[in-house]
């Protein structure tokens, strides 16, 4: 599913215009967005949890030439399944 394809399923099943949900959806991303940038969590009960953990710096390999690199520290968002979510999958 794609964000168009969630836009119309928004729309449908919450009886209100494209439109709308779009600004619905724009609206949720940016709010986890600002949280995470913030260094927040956010937590939607019986879906999940998004956090920002850091990865350290590291050394990596180029591919191509096999040359050491070094890979910068870095923020990197994750999500966390909750139970209601998990039970659903299984």
């Amino acid at each position: 599913m794609n964000k168009t394809e969630l836009v119309e399923h928004i729309a449908k099943h919450a009886d209100i215009s494209k439109a709308a949900a779009t600004r619905a959806l724009d609206s949720t991303i940016t709010a986890i967005r600002t949280t995470l940038k913030k260094g927040g969590t956010v937590s939607l009960v019986g879906f999940g949890s998004f956090a920002v953990t850091k990865r350290p710096a590291r050394k990596g390999r180029n591919p191509r030439t096999g040359d050491e690199i070094k890979i910068k520290a870095a923020k990197v968002p994750k999500f966390r399944p909750g139970k209601a979510l998990k039970d659903a999958l299984n």
